[in-house]
């Protein structure tokens, strides 16, 4: 196993002994989420391309990055569990950002990490191999400062943008590349073909399913992140989620 760097070490754990709490939870403006994004998001667990591992089973005792308390973090767990023990998955808090994470794993800090596009299909052009892959649901997030009319016409504008992105989805890809390359010069090096119109994936927003609810409150609370909430409802604004998405409709 390649270790991980000082940096690093200091931060991998098995996440059950290291984790403590979720995002949502610990708001220190009273956020509670309102119901589930319209874009469906693709993320990967991304090796460079000088690496032994192949598998995802060739992972177990190596260092992953995860920006902790992020998507792709409970995406990496999800991934991991279906080949690996609990206690031979080690993940490590890595930065924010696709692209920190992906020069963090360039310079060798961590074996893996979690990517997100642009910048999966920019580390597969660079000859990095994708281990495991899969697609996630995210929640919007809101203080009780937004009201259900808000959150309605919010929806109501993304609901548009989901039926004009699925009539042509290429012509929409261009925005992945047009709004990294600004801050990334190395994204402007990529072409709609560089992209896969199937990673590009959305949905009318929508109530959080109370039987999925419940299960991810389980399986977080599993993992040790969630050490307040008794009811998973706690963390969600219900009032807001059922009239907002009833008046968007």
């Amino acid at each position: 196993m390649a270790p991980c760097s000082s940096r690093a070490r200091r931060t991998c754990t098995t996440p059950a002994n290291g984790a403590t709490t979720a995002a949502s939870q610990d708001t220190a403006v009273g956020s509670r989420q309102v119901g589930r994004r319209g874009i469906v998001t693709y993320a990967a667990i991304v090796v460079r391309p000088d690496s032994p591992v192949y598998t995802a089973q060739q992972l177990a005792d190596r260092s992953v990055g995860v920006p902790f308390y992020a998507g792709t973090h409970y995406l990496a767990l999800h991934l991991l569990e279906g080949f690996l023990p609990r206690e031979r998955i080690r993940i490590c808090r890595a930065p924010s950002g696709s692209r920190n994470r992906y020069n963090f794993m360039m310079t060798g800090e961590v074996d893996a990490t979690t990517l997100t596009e642009p910048y999966i299909s920019l580390a597969e052009k660079n000859g990095c191999r994708t281990i495991c892959s899969a697609f996630y649901h995210g929640t919007e997030v809101a203080s009780d400062k937004v009201d259900a009319e808000t959150y309605a016409a919010f929806n109501r504008a993304v609901r548009e943008a989901v039926r004009r992105i699925g009539i042509d989805k290429r012509k929409y890809l261009q925005y992945f590349i047009d709004y990294h390359k600004a801050k990334d010069p190395e994204i402007g090096t990529l072409t709609l073909d560089d992209l896969r119109e199937s990673r590009l994936v959305v949905c009318d927003p929508a109530p959080i399913p109370d039987d999925e609810l419940q299960r991810t409150y389980a399986w977080v609370k599993s993992w040790g992140m969630l050490d307040k909430a008794a009811s998973p409802l706690e963390l969600v604004n219900t009032d807001v989620q059922r009239q907002a998405h009833v008046a968007a409709e």
